[in-house]
């Protein structure tokens, strides 16, 4: 099982680095621990490991609420919190933690007429690199990081669409903090990147872009094909395909035609095969999801979405296109969102469909891919300063049909991103090896990276 377990290690990259344990624990419940895992030591007091994970009032909060939708054992509990605190952990797409907006400046811009546009770049700007220079923020930002326990994040760094310029702005911004918070936070351009953070106690960026990069010229299909390269050049390591709605490369998930890949698409897909960026369908029909796995030669992923088998959304995943990325080598990335998962929409929900896709496809085919973020404590006070302006009418990519699912703030409280940690704690639960676990926290991401790049 030690020689399974490396070879296991070798090919994820995790090979070298040192980890909760050196073997294998099998069939891990609540009143069995094997000798070969790491102990808790015997005169640490009962609560030392869980108050390492708890910063301020809000995570606090959230981290009790979890607890007790879950209900571990103190057993479970400290040995989650222990092999989490051990393990590399990569959320396979999801959001680096945000500041709070500087509302005096954007009510000065509110109050100067400022457009809509402005106004939205100014928080987005904010949101993602305030941090830099604000010390309270930074304080809230290094919180987060510290009580996730995330060594990385596969970071959305491309806003919605597949316009160059648009997806330029984002970039821009995660490029800047990583630049000017490199001591904390660097962008990984390989997985190897991302081990060496975790070694050097740092963390890390695996940028995606919301959209393949397209100069819509259409001169030729090798024309439109060339910024795929140049956005590779400047980081950006995975890119959906398509986002809700219908585009040239194929039908997004909100379309009711269910269309599939295109012509072009098809086309789209090789190229990020021969480039080295990972495809994404996480937001793709269907239909588009089956054929990109059909066509792609290298593994492909849905970075973020749920299994449909346990409740069916149009951003779930049915079992065909589940086995068809498996039949890749990739994994499909679970997500928080509520009204996503279904049921109760919670933290156990969120157990159930990662339980499910281990169950039905292996272990080696899931990721927990969160699609949240951890906001600064001080947002809403901050907010308070804005003054009420025009709204504009929905966004194009915002095609979301009508539900009757009743999110709850309990429910999203459960899966706060700073509740990381109590992801692997419901995993041991759910009687997990370690060697299973520490492929869904971070060796199938790795995997496929390092697959892809090659």
């Amino acid at each position: 099982m030690k020689t399974k377990r490396r070879d296991f290690l070798k090919l994820s990259g995790l090979a070298g680095l040192t980890l909760a344990s050196d073997g294998v624990i099998g069939g891990l419940r609540s009143d069995s621990f094997s000798s070969s895992a790491q102990k808790i030591p015997a005169n640490a007091k009962p609560q030392k490991i869980e108050r390492d994970y708890l910063f301020n009032d809000k995570i606090k909060a959230d981290f009790e609420l979890a607890k007790n939708i879950l209900k571990p054992t103190q057993k479970q509990l400290e040995r989650g919190l222990e092999l989490h605190k051990n393990s590399l952990v990569i959320d396979t797409y999801g959001f680096m933690p945000r500041a709070a907006y500087d509302g005096g400046q954007i009510g000065s811009a509110v109050n100067a007429r400022a457009s809509i546009l402005e106004i939205q770049d100014m928080q987005e700007d904010m949101s993602m690199t305030r941090f830099v220079y604000d010390k309270k923020e930074r304080e809230e930002f290094e919180n987060a990081w510290k009580a996730s326990g995330v060594t990385c994040i596969v970071q959305n760094a491309g806003e919605e669409g597949n316009e160059v310029k648009r997806l330029l702005k984002r970039l821009a911004h995660f490029t800047h903090a990583t630049d000017m918070m490199s001591d904390y936070v660097r962008k990984a351009a390989t997985p190897k990147d991302i081990i060496q953070a975790k070694k050097e106690n740092r963390h890390a960026l695996y940028f995606s872009a919301n959209g393949v990069p397209l100069p819509q010229d259409w001169i030729s299909v090798e024309d439109e094909l060339r910024y795929i390269s140049v956005f590779f050049h400047l980081g950006i390591r995975m890119m959906h395909l398509t986002y809700n709605r219908r585009n040239v490369i194929g039908d997004g998930c909100a379309e009711l035609a269910n269309g599939g890949l295109s012509d072009f698409g098809r086309a789209v897909v090789k190229e990020m095969n021969r480039v080295g960026v990972i495809v994404d369908i996480a937001h793709s029909g269907w239909q588009t999801s089956l054929e990109a796995a059909q066509v792609s030669t290298k593994p492909m992923v849905a970075s973020h979405t749920t299994a449909a088998s346990v409740h069916k959304h149009i951003r779930s995943k049915p079992d065909n296109v589940i086995r068809a990325i498996a039949d890749t080598g990739g994994y499909i990335g679970i997500c928080c969102i509520p009204r996503f998962l279904g049921s109760s929409g919670d933290i156990a929900a969120l157990m159930r469909h990662i339980d499910y896709v281990v169950k039905k496809f292996g272990s080696e085919h899931v990721a927990i891919g969160t699609d949240i973020s951890y906001t600064s404590q001080f947002a809403s006070e901050e907010s308070k300063k804005i003054p009420s302006y025009r709204q504009e009418r929905t966004r194009w990519e915002a095609l979301w049909p009508a539900d009757d699912f009743k999110e709850t703030p309990e429910m999203v409280k459960s899966m706060s991103w700073t509740n990381w940690p109590l992801f692997t704690v419901g995993m041991v639960q759910m009687g997990y090896s370690d060697d299973d676990i520490q492929k869904i926290l971070s060796g199938n991401s790795l995997r496929v990276a390092n697959a892809v790049l090659s």
